[in-house]
């Protein structure tokens, strides 16, 4: 089960990030945390970029209303989006 905080600031979860994968998708869970592939480097924040982009389009929201908080040079990560409920994100998640 994914750790899902919803706050007013919007939808914090957790992320274990693999770059340099065969195609970016959503590859699972480990733990508590979201297993996500991306095709991107880890390098000139383009993992980061491409995984932000990639919430957005899943999420139907504005880039700008998804954040990594917590965890932007790290595989483990915590992102935020801002103006869904914890309803759409588990449903979106889990395919």
């Amino acid at each position: 089960m994914i750790a899902l905080r919803e706050t007013s600031g919007g939808v914090s979860f957790p992320v274990r990030v693999q770059p340099r994968a065969k195609r970016t998708m959503i590859a699972g869970t480990v733990g508590d945390a979201v297993k996500f592939a991306l095709a991107a480097p880890p390098v000139d924040g383009k993992a980061n970029e491409a995984l932000i982009r990639f919430f957005a389009e899943l999420f139907e929201v504005p880039r700008s209303a998804v954040e990594i908080v917590s965890g932007g040079t790290s595989r483990n990560k915590v992102v935020r989006v801002a103006g869904v409920s914890a309803d759409l994100i588990r449903s979106r998640l889990a395919g």
